[in-house]
């Protein structure tokens, strides 16, 4: 197995670019990151995750995902993406077992918004989706002193929402982190409540008006950027 992992470090390495990684490394740091990158951009390490998945897939389950979590443990960005993908993949065989390796990763994997939303609305996502007997475990993470694991309360039900589910977990979500006062976690319930408007404006428009005189102004913009100009004005009214 260790192979393998060699094998993927070692292309990793053959596509590296510095401008890409001197660019990455730049915008992070505009939200106080530091990641770890080889600077391969991210359609590259796609391609890469997809190849070396045809290699791995006939092994167990519990195999490739203990392969993703040696990429994983290295710290570098663009093997997160790759541990990430292998994981969502597999989401046909998701069982209830799942739930406490993904939230492991999520404690100790994610340091960043882009990575809580890679593996939120794509591995765990589907894992809530498919499993939302879960949902009562993702609110205790509204209370979380960990800002990514309040941000992937909301996030990780992007997934379900488009595709029209769990519509009243969204409100409750919501609910609980909407005084919160991390900007990351403000964005994170706001474009929760923005997807969820795509399928049900009515609904997100009504809440927001409700708790609008609490929401803070970040999370307010971010659930109305899809509501019709006339509700957006509405909604931005100062009272």
């Amino acid at each position: 197995m260790g192979m393998i992992i060699q094998e993927i470090k070692n292309e990793l390495k053959e596509h590296s670019d510095p401008e890409e990684k001197k660019k990455r490394i730049h915008w992070a740091r505009q939200y106080q990151e530091k990641p770890k990158l080889y600077g391969v951009p991210s359609p590259i390490v796609r391609k890469i995750s997809s190849k070396f998945f045809s290699r791995v897939k006939k092994k167990t389950k519990q195999g490739i995902l203990h392969l993703g979590e040696d990429l994983l443990e290295s710290g570098y960005s663009e093997e997160r993406i790759i541990a990430f993908d292998w994981a969502f993949r597999l989401r046909k065989s998701y069982e209830a077992s799942d739930f406490q390796l993904l939230e492991a990763w999520l404690k100790k994997f994610v340091h960043g918004w882009g990575a809580c939303d890679d593996l939120c609305t794509h591995a765990f996502g589907a894992f809530i989706f498919q499993l939302p007997e879960f949902i009562p475990k993702i609110k205790e993470w509204t209370t979380s002193a960990n800002r990514w694991m309040r941000r992937a309360s909301s996030v990780v039900l992007i997934y379900s929402i488009r595709r029209k589910k769990h519509l009243g977990s969204i409100f409750e979500m919501a609910d609980a982190l909407l005084t919160d006062h991390d900007i990351m976690v403000q964005k994170g319930y706001g474009w929760m409540l923005k997807e969820a408007s795509n399928h049900y404006p009515k609904e997100v428009f009504d809440y927001v008006m409700r708790n609008k005189k609490k929401m803070p102004r970040t999370a307010l913009r971010y659930a109305i950027e899809k509501l019709s100009p006339q509700l957006r004005k509405e909604a931005m009214k100062r009272e």
